[in-house]
């Protein structure tokens, strides 16, 4: 009939599965629901398509919660044996109340997942930054070091001493810039080769007559130090410098037969 289609399409009937209508309109729809079977199957689906609904916001385990729903819900009496209208609007506004809470909840879940994400993305970000500026501190510092060897290496007062390989080490090389202002001596030995674990390079300031060797200091951290450029100390009056391989910690005397470099200095 064209009348109980345009009723079923009125809306009227989601309304009253909803809970919405008054006293009134709900007595009218149960009285059509006792009528027109078609009526009463349109109820049933609008329930079942609700139903489902609240199911598919449950996207972990929706059979156990469609259970605990039921559970909580008293158990619906067929259509024909007529729910009374405010039994029937208490249960689906009950309904629909889990459905909203259970919403909530899953809404609540992943706002906590978008903030652990979040928090652990700006604790990975101070960490880059915390790198980022280490690695800054540290290019800064090796180019002021690098300033103050230029401007070291570059002054008048400056002697450039060569040191030439050995027969241990033919091919090794070294340079020393001795400041006698200061008693500064600045080694640049870029070519030298790495030295075995456990040893480690001793420089000797050397006066000929008679031949005295005087340590002035060992290349600690050679394999580490970038620059392979060193300031020792030397307060000597040096006729020549040699680089020796001694044990680590250094040697009292030098190792002759582990002498890479010597040069002597030029004469004034």
């Amino acid at each position: 009939m064209a009348e109980i289609e345009e009723y079923i399409s009125s809306g009227i009937l989601e309304l009253y599965v909803y809970g919405a209508l008054s006293e009134t309109e709900s007595r009218e729809v149960t009285n059509m629901l006792r009528e027109y079977p078609e009526v009463e199957k349109e109820v049933e689906e609008i329930e079942d398509a609700l139903q489902k609904l609240a199911v598919g916001v449950a996207p972990y385990n929706p059979e156990a919660l469609l259970a605990s729903l039921k559970s909580k819900l008293t158990p619906r009496t067929p259509v024909r044996s007529i729910t009374p209208e405010s039994t029937r609007r208490t249960k689906w506004v009950a309904y629909i109340g889990w459905a909203a809470s259970l919403v909530l909840l899953i809404g609540l879940f992943f706002l906590f997942q978008q903030n652990s994400a979040l928090r652990n993305s700006l604790t990975e970000a101070e960490t880059k930054n915390s790198i980022i500026e280490q690695q800054i501190a540290d290019i800064r510092e090796d180019a002021e070091n690098t300033k103050q060897i230029l401007a070291a290496i570059r002054d008048n007062n400056i002697s450039r001493i060569p040191l030439q390989g050995q027969g241990v080490a033919p091919d090794a090389y070294a340079t020393v810039y001795w400041n006698n202002e200061d008693n500064t001596a600045y080694i640049d030995a870029q070519g030298l080769p790495e030295p075995p674990r456990g040893q480690v390079y001793q420089v000797w300031s050397l006066t000929m007559q008679p031949l005295t060797p005087t340590s002035i200091g060992l290349l600690d951290d050679f394999v580490d130090d970038d620059n392979k450029i060193f300031a020792l100390q030397n307060a000597n009056e040096s006729e020549a410098f040699g680089i020796t391989l001694e044990p680590e910690g250094g040697s009292e005397s030098p190792t002759m037969e582990q002498l890479y470099v010597l040069g002597t200095v030029a004469a004034p």
